[in-house]
């Protein structure tokens, strides 16, 4: 397919810049083999069946943006892409000239040392713990469609309530509409829920820049599936429904071709494009994404492409609220993907 093929008209209007007072307060758009229905978030526990398993990302957001003096004296800014080790880290760095090897940039007043170049990321050698120096000098990684700077309510509600293994620059945002009494809920009807880990990188935001969509190429993330939860989805008698793309990617890349999901850590590069075949995965929910990017590309995949960009049109129509802090969407496979 093209990239084109995924583009959709937005009013600028629609994109929210800030939360909801209220995480679960959001509309929910339910897409399923009865068409599309606008309910509220809450709404999904209705939508929810007493055998259903619940997969939650529970990956933690890194206060990964830091701004810093290079030793030349110009400005850089990073984005800490992944954590390589304890103190080493692969970042991106908006500087006016490359770094080479060996220079250092300044961040409240201590040197993090540029080790080596690597394609579109540059390896930087912190001074102490990379977790400690961003807790201490970082801010919130808001997405570049949140035209404001990051304020204190973000360091909160640019986390998931469940947020509990740090590692990500994006949050997992589906699960931003999840308070602990919404879980308490599902659970209490009978729903059970499990976790997984995949890190959102800031390759979450690369665009795709070819036309030919088949050319894009992901960028590596890190996952972990638990055994607990690989048990239960092995086990399972109900539906899988995903809170999130990134959990399609993690269960769709732990998989085997015998049906299993395995246990343990792992990296995924997954593109999800229409014309794949899921296997672990039954049910999402996911936010509305942007157009022509591999977010909507995977849920046209999963959904049925003419399905999703209908109820995007509708959504645009009704006014619901876009990205990272906006509005949500319940849908099940389309039947003709089903293997």
């Amino acid at each position: 397919m093209r990239r084109s093929d995924f583009r959709y008209a937005l009013p600028k209007r629609l994109i929210a810049q800030a939360p909801l007072a209220e995480r679960a307060a959001s509309r929910l758009l339910v897409l399923d083999g009865d068409g599309v229905a606008h309910r509220r978030f809450t709404d999904l526990v209705d939508l929810l069946r007493p055998d259903d398993l619940l997969v939650l990302n529970d990956s933690r957001v890194l206060k990964a943006r830091l701004f810093g003096t290079k030793d030349s004296g110009g400005q850089a800014e990073i984005l800490v892409e992944r954590m390589e080790s304890a103190r080493e880290a692969l970042c991106q760095v908006r500087v006016s000239k490359a770094l080479k090897a060996g220079r250092t940039v300044s961040v409240g007043g201590e040197a993090l040392l540029v080790v080596a170049r690597c394609g579109a990321f540059y390896r930087l050698r912190f001074p102490k713990d990379v977790g400690e120096f961003l807790e201490a000098y970082g801010e919130v990684p808001l997405p570049p469609y949140v035209e404001r700077p990051a304020g204190p309510e973000d360091a909160a509600r640019y986390q998931t309530v469940y947020a509990d293994r740090p590692g990500a620059v994006a949050a997992p945002t589906a699960g931003l509409h999840f308070d602990d009494a919404l879980l308490r809920k599902i659970e209490a009807r009978g729903g059970r829920i499990v976790r997984v880990t995949l890190h959102v990188g800031a390759g979450t935001f690369q665009p795709v820049r070819t036309e030919d969509v088949s050319r894009h190429r992901m960028h590596e993330e890190r996952y972990e599936v638990p055994a607990e939860t690989a048990c239960a989805l092995n086990a399972r008698k109900g539906r899988v429904v995903a809170v999130g793309t990134t959990v399609v990617r993690t269960l769709e890349s732990a998989i085997d071709r015998d049906g299993h999901v395995r246990a343990g850590p792992g990296t995924t590069a997954l593109f999800i494009v229409p014309g794949y075949r899921f296997r672990a995965v039954d049910a999402l929910v996911t936010n509305f994404h942007l157009p022509e990017s591999t977010l909507i590309m995977l849920v046209a995949a999963f959904a049925g492409y003419d399905r999703v960009m209908d109820a995007y049109r509708e959504a645009v129509a009704r006014e619901y609220r876009f990205f990272s802090y906006g509005d949500a969407m319940f849908c099940e496979r389309d039947g003709e993907a089903s293997p």
